[in-house]
């Protein structure tokens, strides 16, 4: 880690913080401190109907709880729209997106008619059936999708580095798997105007970030970052997916999860020590 490794740890204000966040804001913050590095605090807001002023403030006091400090300036996603829209213009104007009126249930629909056979999932759940790809609709009514075969006939070899104890290597990102088992993404909600993958990859380039550190659910989806980042011509960083804090069924905790929020935890006594015991650093 020459140089000293810039990571980040980005929640979204939409509920308290759990064991499993304790872990990842851990691993980050010590990755970079070990490497005389920095750590970055990024606030995902883009869903305002869910975020709320208050879980942003409470985010802040656990970190701070935990022991943890990051490197000015914080970074949130609210304040970055138009950096968004920009690259969705550039895209497009490398006739890499279309519009898309599907809902849901469209897409359910149409990947249950017999002659489709059980529909791919992906990283981003069902694999769209393209539906739209050729309907030329107004993108002010519709979310916005990557045409994921121009896409990767774009680009030449992807790859990135994964140093995750799981999926430790070097790997290399197949173009037909892209086309069959990832599908034309979203790029564009549209009631949010960016997606968590176009947001993510410009938000780290944005702040300088070398190693991603978050769950190994997330390590499907860093094909399409990577192509995202050659798309837009941004730097590819290390990735690094590490185990998920689950419950005594082994089910991942949620945000729902209320009963392991720091605050409860804080206000039983705990102290941060006893956070890095049960989440076994």
């Amino acid at each position: 880690m020459a140089g000293g490794a810039v990571t980040r740890f980005a929640p979204s204000p939409t509920g308290p913080l759990h064991l499993g966040h304790a872990f990842a804001a851990i691993v980050a913050h010590d990755m970079a401190r070990d490497d005389s590095g920095r750590f970055l605090l990024r606030i995902e807001d883009i869903d305002r109907a869910r975020c709320r002023p208050e879980w942003e403030a409470q985010i802040s006091d656990d970190l701070r709880w935990l022991g943890l400090t990051w490197d000015q300036p914080v970074l949130r996603q609210s304040d970055r729209l138009p950096v968004y829209a920009a690259a969705l213009d550039t895209l497009a104007a490398h006739g890499l997106t279309y519009a898309c009126t599907c809902t849901r249930g469209d897409i359910r629909a149409a990947l249950s008619a017999p002659q489709e056979g059980a529909p791919l999932i992906g990283p981003d759940g069902p694999v769209y059936p393209g539906t739209c790809r050729h309907a030329g609709h107004d993108r002010r009514e519709a979310a916005i999708r990557l045409d994921m075969a121009r896409a990767m006939a774009a680009v030449g070899p992807l790859a990135f580095t994964e140093t995750g104890p799981a999926h430790a290597g070097h790997h290399r990102i197949d173009a037909a798997q892209m086309i069959a088992g990832v599908g034309d993404i979203v790029l564009a909600r549209r009631d949010m105007g960016t997606s968590y993958h176009l947001s993510v990859v410009l938000d780290d380039a944005a702040q300088g970030v070398t190693h991603v550190t978050r769950g190994e659910d997330l390590f499907e989806a860093t094909a399409i970052h990577v192509l995202l980042q050659r798309l837009l011509d941004l730097p590819t960083p290390v990735y690094h997916h590490h185990r998920l804090i689950r419950d005594a069924a082994g089910k991942r905790l949620a945000k729902r999860d209320d009963a392991r929020a720091l605050s409860k935890y804080r206000a039983e006594g705990a102290t941060p020590q006893d956070i890095r015991a049960l989440i076994g650093l």
